[in-house]
Protein backbone atom coordinates (compact mmCIF):
# COMPACT_ATOMS: atom_id res chain seq x y z
CA UNK A 1 0.00 0.00 0.00
CA UNK A 2 0.81 3.26 -1.32
CA UNK A 3 2.06 5.78 1.84
CA UNK A 4 -0.32 8.11 2.79
CA UNK A 5 0.75 12.14 2.88
CA UNK A 6 -1.13 15.39 4.00
CA UNK A 7 -0.08 18.43 3.22
CA UNK A 8 -1.90 21.68 4.63
CA UNK A 9 -2.61 24.38 2.88
CA UNK A 10 -1.62 22.25 0.01
CA UNK A 11 -3.45 24.46 -2.48
CA UNK A 12 -1.17 27.27 -2.01
CA UNK A 13 1.56 27.99 -4.12
CA UNK A 14 4.19 26.63 -1.34
CA UNK A 15 2.19 23.66 -0.65
CA UNK A 16 1.62 22.73 -4.42
CA UNK A 17 5.55 22.78 -5.03
CA UNK A 18 6.21 20.32 -2.42
CA UNK A 19 2.82 18.31 -3.40
CA UNK A 20 4.45 18.70 -6.76
CA UNK A 21 7.76 17.28 -5.51
CA UNK A 22 6.82 14.50 -3.68
CA UNK A 23 4.52 13.11 -6.23
CA UNK A 24 7.59 13.36 -8.69
CA UNK A 25 9.99 11.59 -6.14
CA UNK A 26 7.87 9.23 -4.70
CA UNK A 27 4.96 7.03 -5.44
CA UNK A 28 3.01 8.26 -2.51
CA UNK A 29 -0.49 8.81 -2.17
CA UNK A 30 -1.15 12.63 -1.64
CA UNK A 31 -4.29 14.37 0.23
CA UNK A 32 -4.12 18.36 -0.40
CA UNK A 33 -5.94 20.66 1.79
CA UNK A 34 -7.81 23.46 1.20
CA UNK A 35 -10.99 25.44 1.59
CA UNK A 36 -13.25 23.20 -0.48
CA UNK A 37 -12.63 19.75 -1.78
CA UNK A 38 -13.15 20.58 -5.73
CA UNK A 39 -9.42 20.34 -7.30
CA UNK A 40 -8.29 23.60 -8.65
CA UNK A 41 -7.94 24.86 -12.14
CA UNK A 42 -4.24 23.28 -13.35
CA UNK A 43 -4.83 20.60 -10.89
CA UNK A 44 -2.05 18.00 -10.72
CA UNK A 45 -3.20 14.89 -12.81
CA UNK A 46 -2.94 11.35 -12.38
CA UNK A 47 -4.46 8.69 -10.08
CA UNK A 48 -2.13 9.90 -6.50
CA UNK A 49 -3.66 13.00 -5.83
CA UNK A 50 -6.80 14.22 -3.81
CA UNK A 51 -8.28 17.28 -2.43
CA UNK A 52 -9.51 17.99 1.44
CA UNK A 53 -11.91 20.40 2.41
CA UNK A 54 -10.10 21.24 6.14
CA UNK A 55 -10.36 24.76 8.25
CA UNK A 56 -7.51 23.71 10.83
CA UNK A 57 -9.84 25.65 13.37
CA UNK A 58 -12.03 22.33 13.31
CA UNK A 59 -9.82 20.11 15.77
CA UNK A 60 -11.93 16.65 15.32
CA UNK A 61 -12.01 17.40 11.47
CA UNK A 62 -7.70 17.67 11.95
CA UNK A 63 -7.91 14.84 14.01
CA UNK A 64 -9.54 12.99 11.77
CA UNK A 65 -7.81 13.65 8.96
CA UNK A 66 -4.43 12.72 10.51
CA UNK A 67 -5.56 9.65 11.78
CA UNK A 68 -5.83 8.13 8.41
CA UNK A 69 -2.27 9.14 6.96
CA UNK A 70 0.96 8.61 7.59
CA UNK A 71 2.85 11.38 7.02
CA UNK A 72 1.91 15.65 7.71
CA UNK A 73 3.34 18.38 5.62
CA UNK A 74 2.51 21.49 7.38
CA UNK A 75 2.04 24.64 4.88
CA UNK A 76 -0.17 26.80 6.26
CA UNK A 77 1.58 29.95 7.42
CA UNK A 78 2.44 32.75 8.25
CA UNK A 79 3.82 30.40 11.32
CA UNK A 80 3.47 33.28 13.34
CA UNK A 81 -0.22 33.04 13.58
CA UNK A 82 0.21 29.57 14.20
CA UNK A 83 0.46 27.23 17.49
CA UNK A 84 1.56 23.62 17.64
CA UNK A 85 -1.70 22.10 17.10
CA UNK A 86 -1.09 20.19 14.32
CA UNK A 87 2.37 18.84 15.83
CA UNK A 88 0.63 17.57 19.13
CA UNK A 89 -2.22 16.33 17.19
CA UNK A 90 0.17 14.13 15.06
CA UNK A 91 2.52 13.01 17.85
CA UNK A 92 -0.95 12.18 19.95
CA UNK A 93 -1.75 9.80 17.22
CA UNK A 94 1.66 8.35 16.25
CA UNK A 95 2.10 10.24 12.79
CA UNK A 96 5.34 11.76 11.66
CA UNK A 97 5.35 15.52 11.25
CA UNK A 98 7.12 17.94 8.82
CA UNK A 99 6.42 21.33 8.22
CA UNK A 100 7.48 24.72 6.31
CA UNK A 101 7.74 27.29 9.73
CA UNK A 102 10.05 29.99 9.45
CA UNK A 103 8.53 31.94 12.72
CA UNK A 104 11.24 31.71 15.66
CA UNK A 105 8.16 31.62 18.12
CA UNK A 106 6.66 28.73 16.46
CA UNK A 107 9.75 27.11 15.91
CA UNK A 108 10.51 27.61 19.52
CA UNK A 109 7.16 25.62 20.57
CA UNK A 110 7.49 23.12 18.51
CA UNK A 111 10.81 22.47 20.00
CA UNK A 112 9.28 22.18 23.49
CA UNK A 113 7.46 19.09 22.23
CA UNK A 114 10.84 17.17 21.78
CA UNK A 115 10.06 14.52 24.78
CA UNK A 116 6.73 14.00 23.96
CA UNK A 117 7.53 13.54 20.10
CA UNK A 118 10.23 11.07 21.13
CA UNK A 119 7.91 8.60 23.69
CA UNK A 120 5.54 8.54 21.18
CA UNK A 121 8.10 7.26 18.51
CA UNK A 122 7.07 10.22 16.33
CA UNK A 123 10.10 11.93 13.88
CA UNK A 124 8.85 15.79 13.44
CA UNK A 125 11.66 18.12 11.44
CA UNK A 126 10.51 21.58 11.26
CA UNK A 127 11.55 24.80 9.47
CA UNK A 128 12.54 22.14 6.06
CA UNK A 129 11.89 24.54 2.97
CA UNK A 130 14.52 26.62 1.07
CA UNK A 131 15.69 29.61 3.83
CA UNK A 132 14.99 27.93 6.88
CA UNK A 133 16.14 24.39 5.55
CA UNK A 134 18.04 24.10 2.59
CA UNK A 135 20.30 26.76 3.95
CA UNK A 136 20.60 25.02 7.16
CA UNK A 137 22.12 21.86 5.62
CA UNK A 138 24.08 24.05 3.59
CA UNK A 139 25.96 25.32 7.36
CA UNK A 140 26.14 21.96 8.49
CA UNK A 141 27.44 20.77 5.22
CA UNK A 142 30.89 23.26 5.77
CA UNK A 143 30.81 22.87 9.38
CA UNK A 144 31.45 19.24 9.22
CA UNK A 145 34.62 19.75 7.06
CA UNK A 146 36.46 21.96 9.11
CA UNK A 147 37.89 20.92 12.45
CA UNK A 148 36.30 23.42 14.22
CA UNK A 149 34.03 26.30 13.40
CA UNK A 150 33.02 29.58 15.29
CA UNK A 151 31.47 31.86 12.59
CA UNK A 152 28.50 31.55 10.77
CA UNK A 153 27.05 33.83 8.00
CA UNK A 154 24.01 33.29 5.71
CA UNK A 155 22.24 35.74 3.25
CA UNK A 156 19.81 35.20 1.25
CA UNK A 157 17.69 36.99 -1.61
CA UNK A 158 14.46 36.54 -3.19
CA UNK A 159 13.32 38.04 -6.53
CA UNK A 160 10.17 39.57 -6.59
CA UNK A 161 7.04 37.96 -5.07
CA UNK A 162 9.46 34.59 -5.34
CA UNK A 163 6.46 33.15 -7.18
CA UNK A 164 4.34 32.61 -3.88
CA UNK A 165 1.45 33.95 -2.78
CA UNK A 166 0.72 36.80 -0.75
CA UNK A 167 1.17 34.29 2.44
CA UNK A 168 4.92 34.67 2.17
CA UNK A 169 4.37 39.15 1.98
CA UNK A 170 2.10 39.00 5.22
CA UNK A 171 5.35 37.02 6.79
CA UNK A 172 7.41 39.51 5.96
CA UNK A 173 5.58 42.63 7.53
CA UNK A 174 5.18 40.39 10.51
CA UNK A 175 8.79 39.98 10.47
CA UNK A 176 8.90 43.54 10.90
CA UNK A 177 7.39 44.09 13.81
CA UNK A 178 9.69 43.43 16.98
CA UNK A 179 13.55 44.01 17.64
CA UNK A 180 14.97 40.43 17.92
CA UNK A 181 17.70 39.02 19.68
CA UNK A 182 21.22 37.27 17.56
CA UNK A 183 24.12 35.30 18.84
CA UNK A 184 27.24 37.89 18.23
CA UNK A 185 30.58 36.91 20.44
CA UNK A 186 28.85 34.33 22.39
CA UNK A 187 26.03 36.55 23.48
CA UNK A 188 22.67 37.66 22.91
CA UNK A 189 22.47 41.03 21.36
CA UNK A 190 18.92 43.09 20.06
CA UNK A 191 18.89 44.29 17.00
CA UNK A 192 16.10 45.98 15.10
CA UNK A 193 14.80 44.23 11.55
CA UNK A 194 15.89 45.62 8.07
CA UNK A 195 18.82 46.95 9.66
CA UNK A 196 22.67 46.56 9.20
CA UNK A 197 22.68 46.23 5.43
CA UNK A 198 25.46 44.79 4.24
CA UNK A 199 26.38 44.15 -0.05
CA UNK A 200 26.65 40.30 -0.86
CA UNK A 201 27.96 38.98 -4.06
CA UNK A 202 25.82 36.18 -5.06
CA UNK A 203 25.73 33.73 -8.11
CA UNK A 204 24.59 35.18 -11.38
CA UNK A 205 22.00 36.63 -11.86
CA UNK A 206 21.71 37.93 -8.64
CA UNK A 207 25.22 39.30 -8.28
CA UNK A 208 26.05 42.16 -5.66
CA UNK A 209 22.45 42.65 -3.62
CA UNK A 210 21.88 44.08 0.42
CA UNK A 211 20.60 41.92 2.65
CA UNK A 212 19.28 43.29 5.96
CA UNK A 213 19.10 41.54 9.47
CA UNK A 214 15.57 39.88 9.07
CA UNK A 215 13.94 37.42 11.86
CA UNK A 216 14.28 33.82 11.28
CA UNK A 217 14.54 30.37 13.28
CA UNK A 218 17.62 29.28 11.84
CA UNK A 219 19.13 32.33 14.10
CA UNK A 220 18.19 30.06 16.91
CA UNK A 221 18.49 26.40 15.78
CA UNK A 222 22.14 26.62 14.08
CA UNK A 223 23.25 28.32 17.64
CA UNK A 224 21.89 25.45 19.65
CA UNK A 225 23.03 22.59 16.70
CA UNK A 226 26.64 23.91 16.96
CA UNK A 227 29.24 25.58 19.15
CA UNK A 228 29.83 28.87 17.25
CA UNK A 229 30.46 32.20 18.39
CA UNK A 230 28.60 33.62 15.98
CA UNK A 231 25.65 33.60 13.80
CA UNK A 232 24.30 35.81 11.73
CA UNK A 233 21.27 35.59 9.15
CA UNK A 234 20.29 38.31 6.83
CA UNK A 235 17.53 38.73 3.95
CA UNK A 236 16.92 41.06 1.16
CA UNK A 237 15.14 41.52 -1.87
CA UNK A 238 15.30 42.54 -5.96
CA UNK A 239 14.78 44.89 -7.45
CA UNK A 240 16.86 46.23 -4.71
CA UNK A 241 14.00 49.51 -4.60
CA UNK A 242 11.83 46.87 -2.46
CA UNK A 243 14.80 46.96 0.15
CA UNK A 244 14.14 50.22 0.62
CA UNK A 245 10.51 50.62 0.71
CA UNK A 246 11.14 47.58 3.35
CA UNK A 247 13.41 49.49 5.77
CA UNK A 248 11.05 52.71 5.48
CA UNK A 249 8.30 50.08 6.84
CA UNK A 250 10.19 48.52 9.32
CA UNK A 251 12.05 51.40 10.91
CA UNK A 252 10.22 54.98 9.59
CA UNK A 253 6.87 53.80 10.05
CA UNK A 254 5.28 54.80 13.20
CA UNK A 255 5.56 51.47 15.44
CA UNK A 256 1.83 50.90 16.30
CA UNK A 257 1.04 50.98 12.59
CA UNK A 258 3.37 47.34 11.86
CA UNK A 259 1.35 46.14 14.23
CA UNK A 260 -2.23 47.17 12.97
CA UNK A 261 -3.46 43.59 11.04
CA UNK A 262 -5.52 45.88 8.65
CA UNK A 263 -1.87 47.60 7.87
CA UNK A 264 0.03 44.55 7.36
CA UNK A 265 -2.90 42.79 5.39
CA UNK A 266 -2.71 46.17 3.13
CA UNK A 267 1.17 46.24 2.60
CA UNK A 268 0.45 42.66 1.71
CA UNK A 269 -1.43 42.93 -0.62
CA UNK A 270 -0.40 46.09 -2.22
CA UNK A 271 3.22 44.10 -2.44
CA UNK A 272 1.91 41.29 -4.08
CA UNK A 273 0.56 43.29 -6.63
CA UNK A 274 3.77 45.27 -7.30
CA UNK A 275 5.77 42.21 -7.95
CA UNK A 276 3.21 40.61 -9.68
CA UNK A 277 4.57 43.13 -12.26
CA UNK A 278 8.13 43.85 -11.29
CA UNK A 279 8.27 39.12 -11.62
CA UNK A 280 8.40 39.70 -15.30
CA UNK A 281 11.69 41.34 -15.33
CA UNK A 282 13.33 40.38 -11.71
CA UNK A 283 11.72 36.63 -12.14
CA UNK A 284 11.33 34.67 -9.20
CA UNK A 285 14.25 33.08 -7.71
CA UNK A 286 16.47 32.68 -4.86
CA UNK A 287 19.54 32.80 -3.80
CA UNK A 288 22.03 31.53 -0.85
CA UNK A 289 25.58 32.03 0.53
CA UNK A 290 26.46 30.42 3.77
CA UNK A 291 29.56 31.06 5.04
CA UNK A 292 31.73 29.20 7.61
CA UNK A 293 34.65 30.42 9.46
CA UNK A 294 36.62 28.42 11.50
CA UNK A 295 39.88 26.01 11.65
CA UNK A 296 41.36 23.09 9.98
CA UNK A 297 44.64 21.26 10.15
CA UNK A 298 45.35 24.41 12.71
CA UNK A 299 45.19 27.02 9.95
CA UNK A 300 42.20 29.67 9.86
CA UNK A 301 39.59 29.01 6.75
CA UNK A 302 36.71 30.31 5.28
CA UNK A 303 34.58 28.12 2.97
CA UNK A 304 31.42 29.46 1.20
CA UNK A 305 28.91 27.48 -0.08
CA UNK A 306 26.29 29.12 -2.94
CA UNK A 307 23.14 28.03 -4.07
CA UNK A 308 20.90 29.28 -6.98
CA UNK A 309 17.44 28.75 -8.38
CA UNK A 310 14.90 29.85 -10.35
CA UNK A 311 12.14 29.60 -8.55
CA UNK A 312 11.44 30.58 -5.31
CA UNK A 313 8.82 28.07 -4.59
CA UNK A 314 10.14 25.16 -6.37
CA UNK A 315 12.91 25.38 -4.30
CA UNK A 316 10.69 25.25 -0.60
CA UNK A 317 9.26 21.93 -2.68
CA UNK A 318 12.73 20.31 -3.37
CA UNK A 319 14.13 21.29 0.93
CA UNK A 320 10.55 19.86 1.81
CA UNK A 321 10.14 17.55 -0.81
CA UNK A 322 13.22 15.75 0.15
CA UNK A 323 13.11 15.29 3.63
CA UNK A 324 9.90 13.79 3.52
CA UNK A 325 11.10 11.16 0.73
CA UNK A 326 13.51 10.12 3.12
CA UNK A 327 11.28 9.46 5.99
CA UNK A 328 8.75 7.95 3.63
CA UNK A 329 11.58 5.35 2.72
CA UNK A 330 12.70 4.98 6.24
CA UNK A 331 16.12 6.22 5.53
CA UNK A 332 15.11 9.13 8.27
CA UNK A 333 14.00 8.19 11.39
CA UNK A 334 14.89 9.93 14.64
CA UNK A 335 11.99 10.27 17.16
CA UNK A 336 11.94 13.43 18.70
CA UNK A 337 11.14 17.36 17.76
CA UNK A 338 14.49 18.74 15.36
CA UNK A 339 15.25 21.46 13.30
CA UNK A 340 16.28 20.10 9.99
CA UNK A 341 20.14 19.94 10.19
CA UNK A 342 19.68 18.33 13.57
CA UNK A 343 17.95 15.37 11.65
CA UNK A 344 19.49 15.11 8.25
CA UNK A 345 22.37 14.13 7.46
CA UNK A 346 24.81 15.62 4.91
CA UNK A 347 25.34 12.18 2.84
CA UNK A 348 21.55 12.42 2.49
CA UNK A 349 20.64 16.18 1.56
CA UNK A 350 23.34 15.51 -0.99
CA UNK A 351 22.01 12.38 -2.29
CA UNK A 352 18.41 14.38 -2.50
CA UNK A 353 19.83 17.34 -3.84
CA UNK A 354 21.65 15.89 -6.68
CA UNK A 355 18.10 13.92 -7.96
CA UNK A 356 16.61 17.07 -8.08
CA UNK A 357 19.22 18.69 -10.20
CA UNK A 358 20.38 21.13 -7.24
CA UNK A 359 23.73 22.07 -7.53
CA UNK A 360 25.44 23.50 -4.22
CA UNK A 361 28.78 25.42 -4.89
CA UNK A 362 31.38 25.41 -2.73
CA UNK A 363 34.88 27.23 -2.74
CA UNK A 364 37.81 27.75 -0.04
CA UNK A 365 38.68 31.46 0.46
Amino acid sequence: MANRVLILGGRGRIGNSVAIDLLTHTSAHVTITGRNSVAPLGAMPGQNVDYLALDLSNEQGLATAIASTDLVIHCAGPFRQRNTQVLQSCIEQGVNYLDVSDDRAFTQAALSHQAAAKAANVTAIVNTGVFPGISNSMVRQGIEQLDTADYIHLSYVVAGSGGSGVTVMRTTFLGLQNPFKVWLDRQWQTVKPYTGRETVEFPQPFGKTGVYWFDMPEALTLTESFPVATVIVKFGSTPDFYNYLTAIVANVFPRAWVHQSQVVEFLSQVSYRMTSVTNRFSGIGVAMRAEIRGYKAGQPVRYVSTFVQSDTAAAVGYGTGSVAQLMLSGQLNSPGVWAVEQALPTDLFQQTMQQRGVTIAEQWL
